[in-house]
């Protein structure tokens, strides 16, 4: 059975991570050949050897995705041995706990006698080297890709590029301020460069997922044994479908917007997979 991006090459950066592995991993069972890439070589073996056990074709390309100059020889050693680029994955982004405030504090008094330093860090004193790195990991690293690899689609007549936004580019949720910044970025990155991409045919999406478990979800989400902690019920009680998604919830989405036989007419927008969290008030 023939699909959308069998034979075609599909680029996936945060390759290693739960979503987007699962989304190279189905790209892969469809017959794309997928370029995995970030920045730990393990993780993506992992994935890559998945891949393999099931049949599929996939390469390992480990970078740092701000990196232009890495990107565009892997963008150039892609093309040569397996064509250009048709579709980008720009799933890689992350956090930094040493951005996150926890709490109002304008001086030392303001810390609870008990209360570990680390944990009770106020705005006013976040590292802010931390703060710029999630800036540019979930910013320039969306738009770096999309430079490398959009250029190859436009000279080949034609792509897909699906960027990350989150539930925190609608609203910025607690003790994430430079992740929702840059989550924030991500949407209106993603009209910009689709209206400037159109002329090329070029389709330029994001997906934008609710609370998906994972591995660091479950450490704020979940209790050791299972249950939800005080942030998880938080969250379920705005989540009308009453339970957080999985990484194959995307799946339908992503093959949706990267599909041109069905999404020919689709740019620039940003879809939630939410559960309905977005359209709860939670009252």
């Amino acid at each position: 059975m023939k699909t959308y991006c069998k034979d075609k090459v599909a680029v996936v950066t945060g390759a290693g991570g739960t979503l987007c592995s699962a989304i190279a991993k189905d790209l892969a069972r469809q017959g794309a050949k997928v370029v995995l890439i970030g920045r730990t070589r393990e993780k993506l073996e992992k994935v890559a050897a998945e891949i393999a056990a099931a049949g599929g074709a996939c390469r390992i390309e480990p970078a740092d995705v701000t990196d232009e100059a890495a990107l565009a020889e892997i963008a150039a050693r892609v093309e040569a041995e397996w064509g250009p680029c048709r579709f980008l994955i720009n799933g890689a982004g992350g956090n930094n706990v040493k951005a996150m405030p926890t709490r109002l504090r304008f001086s030392d008094a303001d810390y609870s006698p008990t209360g570990d330093f680390m944990k009770e860090r106020g705005f006013f004193d976040i590292d802010m080297e931390a703060f710029k790195s999630v800036l540019e990991i979930n910013t320039i690293g969306t738009v770096v890709p999309s430079r490398i690899f959009g250029l190859q689609m436009a000279k080949a007549g034609g792509g897909a590029i699906l960027n990350f936004a989150s539930m925190n580019t609608y609203r910025p949720l607690t003790r994430v301020a430079p992740y929702a910044m840059s989550k924030a970025a991500i949407a209106n990155w993603t009209m910009f460069f689709a209206q400037y991409m159109a002329p090329a045919k070029v389709r330029v999406n994001a997906v934008a997922p609710g609370f998906m478990v994972n591995e660091r979800s479950r450490q704020y989400l979940m209790t050791p044994d299972g249950g939800l902690s005080p942030r998880g019920e938080q969250v379920m009680h705005h989540t009308p479908a009453g339970r957080f998604g999985e990484a194959e919830d995307l799946l339908g989405c992503v093959n949706w917007l990267l599909d041109d036989s069905v999404s020919s007419f689709v740019t620039g927008i940003t879809v939630p997979v939410d559960g309905g969290f977005l359209s709860s008030a939670g009252v």
